[in-house]
């Protein structure tokens, strides 16, 4: 374990700038684990934004991290890091985790080892805790702000001509840089053209979702209604309520009709099967 000083390299260099590293300390205690084992763990962490990546990373002081564990070894074919200067792998109990740690080519972060965690499919730290709790998908963000809100706005939702919700008690969640979503308890949604899907994702702010598709005929969006059946606290006021993507969908909120917004999730949605 380090102490918590931080080189006068690593400053508070927030908002990010577009095209650019950017990076400051965290002052949360930060461990990782596989198995029984913790492979890293640290008082001094620093958040690392990639040039043009909305989310953060950690890396940590190299007195933190198991070094010994590690082999320089070739970049991955799902290299998705900018800036690396050596990918390593971890071996533990007889087992490798190919490409799993680096470190950056970066001023200012040349001593510090990062560990690939966001959008990785192979194996990897099978724990991430910030303090005692446990995180999931990456770091939480600390410019970013979530606040779920009983409201008592009326809310319809229609797909094509097909109202498919109808609520004056909707939870409002407002999260920074993303549109408002609309939770509507499922009471209030017709099921009738929609139809649960396997795809699951996980959200550090919110928890694990489940999803469903609307097929109407010929018309399908695919997974593009959503739930959390057991939200993290911070916003257990949606527990399985419904939400859906205002990129695809047409809300209407108080008897006027929203625009649908253009967010970091419409790319994705636009290679889906439209209403």
């Amino acid at each position: 374990m380090t102490d918590t000083h931080i080189p006068a390299a690593v400053t508070r260099r927030h908002p990010v700038p577009p095209g650019e590293f950017t990076f400051e300390p965290s002052a949360r205690l930060v461990r990782g684990t596989i198995g029984e084992h913790t492979v890293v763990e640290s008082t001094a962490p620093v958040l690392v934004w990639e040039p043009d990546q909305a989310v953060p990373g950690y890396v940590f002081p190299r007195a933190d991290v198991r070094t010994e564990l590690l082999t320089p070894t070739e970049a991955p074919a799902h290299d998705r890091h900018a800036g690396v200067r050596t990918w390593y792998d971890l071996e533990l109990d007889g087992v490798t985790y190919p490409a799993l740690a680096f470190d950056y080519a970066v001023e200012g972060l040349e001593d510090y080892v990062g560990i690939d965690w966001f959008r990785r499919t192979d194996p990897g730290v099978e724990h991430w805790y910030e303090e005692a709790e446990e995180i999931f998908r990456h770091p939480r963000d600390p410019y970013k702000r979530i606040d779920s809100l009983q409201s008592t706005r009326h809310v319809e939702v229609y797909i094509g001509d097909t109202k498919v919700a109808d609520t004056r008690v909707p939870v409002l969640l407002f999260e920074t840089r993303l549109p408002v979503r609309y939770y509507i308890r499922q009471e209030d949604v017709d099921f009738t053209h929609l139809r649960e899907t396997t795809l699951s994702t996980t959200c550090p702010y919110k928890g694990d979702a489940r999803y469903w598709s609307y097929e109407n005929g010929e018309a399908v969006l695919e997974n593009v209604i959503w739930a959390y059946p057991t939200p993290l606290e911070s916003v257990s006021n949606i527990t399985d309520y419904v939400s859906f993507y205002n990129e695809v969908v047409d809300i209407v909120v108080d008897g006027i009709p929203l625009t649908r917004p253009v967010s970091e999730f419409s790319g994705r949605l636009a290679t889906r099967p439209r209403a």
